[in-house]
């Protein structure tokens, strides 16, 4: 069923944001846009709230693609090396954070464009243009083309189906418990507003 978008931005307005910028607006409309694009497949309302949640938290609520703060200084990842620790020389990129969930590291880059079927390896670039961000996001926080939570191994579905409800831990997803209760509180506000 499609977002009543009209209730969702109303509500939203009172419940998270003091005002809606162009921006902010046109970012969570991407997003709707995304979630709307496969009737039926996307049902379940939590797994858009919580991805909602994610990109205000992980974007400083712009709701934007953007780089991350710093462009990942003082991160391993900020430099040439792969999670194994192991360097690398080519590409000559640097894949810190970027997007509405920040994907990071040299290997997240190299699966997301082998999924999407882009280059990002090449290109990380690419992952601040809206609608390849709204993919990775999709992409990486549910199982996707791949069956599979591509970020860490986990995935939406594992924390939100008929038997759980457990907005605190889903952010295992993204980033371990990192600012979980913080983000488990936007996920409220912004269910209400889809509900």
């Amino acid at each position: 069923m499609p977002i009543n978008r009209a209730k969702f931005f109303d509500v939203i307005r009172v419940n998270l944001f003091v005002r809606i910028s162009a921006s902010q607006l046109k970012g969570m409309e991407s997003i709707i846009t995304e979630w709307d694009r496969l009737p039926g497949v996307y049902t379940d309302k939590r797994h858009l709230g919580y991805m909602f949640a994610t990109t205000y938290h992980e974007t400083a609520s712009t709701m934007q693609a953007i780089n991350e703060y710093g462009k990942g200084k003082g991160r391993p990842y900020g430099k040439k090396i792969k999670m194994s620790g192991v360097p690398y020389i080519s590409p000559d990129r640097l894949y810190y954070g970027r997007g509405k969930v920040q994907l990071t590291w040299y290997e997240n880059y190299q699966l997301m464009g082998r999924l999407l079927g882009i280059d990002l390896l090449n290109n990380p670039e690419l992952a601040l243009n809206d609608e390849i961000a709204n993919k990775i996001m999709f992409e990486g926080m549910m199982k996707g083309s791949s069956s599979f939570g591509d970020f860490t191994g986990k995935c939406l579905e594992m924390y939100f189906n008929e038997n759980i409800d457990d907005p605190l831990n889903a952010r295992r997803i993204i980033n371990g418990k990192d600012k979980a209760a913080l983000i488990a509180g936007y996920h409220r506000k912004f269910l209400e507003a889809l509900s």
